[in-house]
C-alpha cells in the first residue's frame, strides 16, 4: 500500500516522497539497448592526462569498497586488508584511504576494531548473500544483527527468482523491510544484473529498489559469470537521475565485480560525470566494489609520477 515517508537524516537529501511499487513500475519504460551500449562505449574511449589522471585515480581509491568475501577468510587476512584500506601506500601520505571494507557479518566486530578512528566504513553483506534465497525473516534478522555488531553499511541482495517471475511486490517489500532493519546504517541493494536478462529489467529492478528505500543500488555480488559492465552502469545511473528528478532524493551507485584495472576505473568515473555531473563525484554517492583494483591504481599513479611501473612485488596482495 502506498504511503508517504520521510527519508532519515543522512548525507542523502532528506526529502518527502512516495514509497510506491506503482510509482516504480510507472517509471520503468524500455531502454534503447543499442544507444546505451554505444554511449557507454564512446565514453569509455575518453582519456585523462597527467594531473587530471592522477586526480581521477586518487578519487577512484577513495571510492573503493575493498572487499573479501571468501569462505576461507581469516582474521589475519582481514586485518591486513584493513591496514591496506587505511594506508593503501604507506610511503605516500597523499594517497587517500578507501571508502569501506566489505566482509561477511561474522567479521564485523573484528573489522570495526581494526578500522577504529580511520574514517573507513565497515560494510557487511547480508540477506542470504549471494543468492538471496532464504526466508524474509532471516534476511531481516541478519541485517539487524549486522548493524548491531557495528556495520555502517549493509549490502543486501534482491530475490532474483521473485523478480524474474514477476513478483515485484515481494522484492519491493523485502527491500523495505531490510531498510527498516538497517536503522542508521546505509543500505546498498544488489540487483545481480548479470542474471536479469536485459536492460529493461535492470532499469525496473533499479527503480523498485530505490522506491523501496535503497540508499545505493549495486550491480553485482561478484559471484556470477557476468558482473558490472559500463552499459549496465549507465542504465542504472540514468534510473538514479530520473528518480532524483521526480523525488529530489539522491541515491548512490556501486558497480562491483570485474573492475580490476585503473583504466577501467577511470572509464566508470567518466561515465558517472557525464551522466550525473560533479555532484555525484564523491564516495558518499559512488562506490567501486573491488578486491584487486587497488594495486593496479597504485602502480598507475607511480608510473604517472616516475615514468615507470613499479613491480607488483612492492605492494601487498589483497
Amino acid at each position: 500500500m502506498s504511503e508517504t515517508l520521510v527519508a532519515p537524516p543522512s548525507v542523502f537529501s532528506p526529502v518527502v516522497f512516495r514509497r510506491s511499487l506503482g510509482d516504480a513500475l510507472e517509471m520503468a519504460h524500455g531502454v534503447d539497448a543499442v544507444a546505451a551500449e554505444e554511449r557507454a562505449g564512446s565514453l569509455a574511449k575518453r582519456s585523462l592526462k597527467k594531473d587530471s589522471k592522477v586526480w581521477g585515480l586518487k578519487l577512484a581509491i577513495s571510492m573503493i569498497d575493498l572487499t573479501t568475501l571468501e569462505g576461507k577468510d581469516t582474521r589475519g587476512k582481514v586485518w591486513a586488508l584493513c591496514q591496506k584500506a587505511i594506508r593503501p601506500d604507506p610511503s605516500d601520505r597523499e594517497i587517500p584511504h578507501v571508502a569501506a571494507v566489505c566482509i561477511y557479518p561474522s567479521l564485523i566486530p573484528f573489522v570495526k576494531q581494526a578500522l577504529a578512528g580511520s574514517g573507513v566504513k565497515v560494510a557487511s553483506v547480508a540477506t542470504g548473500f549471494p543468492s538471496g534465497q532464504t526466508f524474509t525473516s532471516i534476511k531481516v534478522e541478519e541485517t539487524r544483527q549486522a548493524v548491531a555488531a557495528g556495520a555502517d553499511e549493509v549490502d543486501m541482495v534482491i530475490d532474483r527468482g521473485a523478480f524474474l517471475s514477476g513478483d515485484y511486490q515481494k522484492v519491493f517489500d523485502e527491500v523495505a523491510e531490510v531498510k527498516e532493519a538497517c536503522g542508521p546504517a546505509h543500505l546498498k541493494v544488489i540487483l545481480e544484473t548479470g542474471e536479469l536478462a536485459n536492460y529493461d529489467q535492470v532499469r525496473k529492478a533499479s527503480l523498485i529498489a530505490m522506491y523501496a528505500g535503497a540508499d545505493f543500488i549495486k550491480t553485482s555480488t561478484g559471484k556470477v559469470t557476468v558482473n558490472a559492465t559500463l552499459p549496465v552502469t549507465l542504465v542504472m545511473l540514468e534510473a538514479i537521475r530520473d528518480f532524483h528528478h521526480v523525488t529530489g532524493k539522491k541515491i548512490g551507485m556501486k558497480p562491483a565485480g570485474g573492475i580490476s584495472n585503473a583504466k577501467l576505473s577511470l572509464a566508470y568515473l567518466v561515465l558517472l560525470y557525464e551522466t550525473m555531473g560533479p555532484e555525484w563525484m564523491t564516495p558518499d554517492l559512488f562506490r567501486i566494489g573491488a578486491s584487486s583494483l587497488l594495486n593496479d591504481i597504485l602502480m598507475q599513479i607511480g608510473k604517472e609520477r616516475t615514468g615507470a611501473y613499479q613491480s607488483g612485488d612492492y605492494f601487498t596482495l589483497d
